[in-house]
C-alpha cells in the first residue's frame, strides 16, 4: 500500500495484534547490549519529572502542567534511543555520545514537531482546567482537592467525563507521534506533515495492534511514574527502543534513502 504522493519510499505494513510484544523483546536485547545509554535516558527523565513534581507537589494544576511537560520531553528524549537501536541494527558500536549528537543535531523538523507537541499538550491542559472549573462550584487547588471534589464525588459524571476527554485528546496525539520522529530521523527529505500523515495511516491500518501498543505504553508509563519515578530508569529505555522496532515493523524500510 504505497502512496507516492506522500513519499516514494514509504509503505505502511499490516501487522498482527500482539506484535508489540516482539518489540519489547527486541528492546530488551538492545538494553543488554548498550545498558548505560538507556539508564542515562531514564535518569534524565526521572530527574526532570521528579524535580517538577517536587516543585509542584502542593499545587494540582502545576502537577498537570508537569505531566504536559513530560509528554513533550519523553518523545524528543527518545531520539537518542532510536539512534542507539539504529546503530545496533546496523552492527555498529553505540554509545551515549551518539545519543548526545542526535539531541544537538539541530534538525529543524524535530524542533517544529516539538513545538506542535507543546501546543497539543497546552491544549490538553487548558481543556482539563476549563472542564473542571466549569463543572465544579468549588475551585481545585491541591491534589487533595482533586481527589475529594472530582475523584470521590458521590455523583457520577465529572471524573468520568474528565477521563473521557483526556482519552479523546490523547488519541490524536498518539496517532500523530507513533512513528513520526523515527521517520524524520530516517528520511532527511521527509516533511513533518508527511511523517505525521504516515503515522496516521499506520494507526488506520492497524487499529487493534495500535490499541494493544497504546495499552502497553500506558501501563509502563503509570508503572514508571507510580514508583516515585524510579521505574523510569527501566521504562524509558524499554519503551524507547521498542518504539524504534515498532517503526521498523510498521513502515517499509528502503535502504536506498539512508
Amino acid at each position: 500500500m504505497q502512496n507516492t504522493s506522500q513519499h516514494p519510499q514509504l509503505e505502511v505494513i499490516d501487522i498482527e495484534m500482539f506484535r508489540p510484544m516482539h518489540w519489547l523483546a527486541l528492546a530488551w536485547k538492545d538494553i543488554e547490549r548498550c545498558p548505560i545509554a538507556g539508564v542515562v535516558h531514564g535518569l534524565i527523565l526521572a530527574a526532570v519529572c521528579g524535580g517538577l513534581f517536587w516543585f509542584a507537589r502542593e499545587e494540582f494544576w502545576w502537577i498537570v502542567a508537569m505531566l504536559s511537560v513530560s509528554m513533550i520531553i519523553a518523545p524528543l528524549l527518545a531520539t537518542g534511543l532510536y539512534d542507539i537501536s539504529r546503530r545496533l541494527e546496523r552492527g555498529e558500536q553505540a554509545t551515549v555520545a551518539d545519543a548526545f549528537r542526535i539531541w544537538t543535531c539541530g534538525d529543524k523538523r524535530l524542533i517544529h514537531f516539538g513545538l506542535l507537541l507543546a501546543l497539543s499538550c497546552a491544549g490538553w491542559f487548558l481543556c482539563s482546567a476549563a472542564l473542571i472549573q466549569w463543572m465544579l462550584p468549588n475551585s481545585v487547588h491541591t491534589p487533595a482537592d482533586f481527589i475529594r471534589l472530582v475523584v470521590l464525588q458521590p455523583e457520577l459524571g465529572l471524573f468520568e467525563l474528565w477521563i473521557l476527554m483526556g482519552a479523546l485528546l490523547a488519541a490524536p496525539m498518539f496517532a500523530s507521534t507513533l512513528v513520526t520522529i523515527p521517520l524524520l530521523m530516517d528520511h532527511p527529505t521527509l516533511s513533518v506533515k508527511q511523517a505525521v500523515f504516515t503515522s496516521w495511516r499506520v494507526v488506520a491500518m492497524n487499529p487493534f495492534a495500535m490499541a494493544c501498543w497504546a495499552g502497553i505504553l500506558c501501563f509502563f508509563t503509570v508503572l514508571g511514574i507510580g514508583s516515585a519515578f524510579l521505574g523510569l530508569l527501566a521504562v524509558v529505555p524499554l519503551l524507547g527502543h521498542a518504539s524504534w522496532y515498532a517503526y521498523r515493523d510498521l513502515v517499509a524500510y528502503d535502504p536506498t534513502v539512508h
